[in-house]
């Protein structure tokens, strides 16, 4: 598996999961052309972009380029790196017809044309001994538990001033939440933002 610094954009939910079985990094969906209206999504990508710089992967045709030009005019230039896929023809397994323009999309491609686009993008690659995190830098449920992000009496209004404090939206739930801390913290970072919110 692949390990990079920056984060990955892609459109959709297969693209996501199929990123995620090939490169050991953050990957976020834009959900399509949903991220026009998003400001939520929006913010945390332009977050995740400023502290560790962001990887866009749309397909190419013509709609994943216009979703490529609106990121480009919403995060910093020097924060993003472009990741581009062969115009392939072909149809994805699942779908019964081909798209409008006939190109696979970044879930129907081969992992090596991924691998080797990502490679070729320029993003920070890094060896297995460095790693962006390690097992312990990972925010995970039983450790939202152990802070008392979950399972206790407060629960909710600290995990409220947490989202605020991050400028996160406030209605994330549980499973979101720990994704989008995950692109922005580390465990230790997220024990020490969290004593800090209990101690004001």
């Amino acid at each position: 598996m692949l390990k990079i610094k920056e984060a990955i954009i892609v459109e959709g939910k297969y693209d996501k999961m199929k990123l995620k079985s090939l490169v050991d990094t953050p990957v976020i969906a834009t959900n399509g052309f949903r991220v026009f209206k998003d400001k939520e999504k929006q913010n945390l990508i332009r977050q995740v972009a400023n502290s560790r710089g962001v990887l866009i992967l749309t397909d190419s045709d013509s709609a994943g380029f216009v979703i490529r030009n609106f990121l480009k005019g919403s995060v910093p230039s020097e924060k993003i790196k472009n990741c581009y896929i062969p115009e392939i023809k072909g149809k994805e397994k699942r779908k019964d017809a081909p798209s409008k323009e006939g190109f696979l999309g970044v879930e129907g491609v081969s992992d090596d044309i991924i691998i080797n686009a990502v490679k070729q993008s320029g993003a920070t690659i890094l060896n297995s001994d460095e790693t962006v995190k390690n097992i312990n830098d990972e925010i995970t449920k039983t450790l939202f538990f152990q802070l008392g992000l979950t399972g206790a009496e407060n629960s909710k209004s600290l995990r409220t001033e947490l989202l605020k404090s991050l400028n996160l939206p406030v209605y994330l739930t549980t499973n979101a939440m720990i994704e989008a801390l995950n692109c922005l913290l580390t465990a230790n970072e997220l024990q020490d933002k969290v004593n800090e919110i209990k101690n004001k």
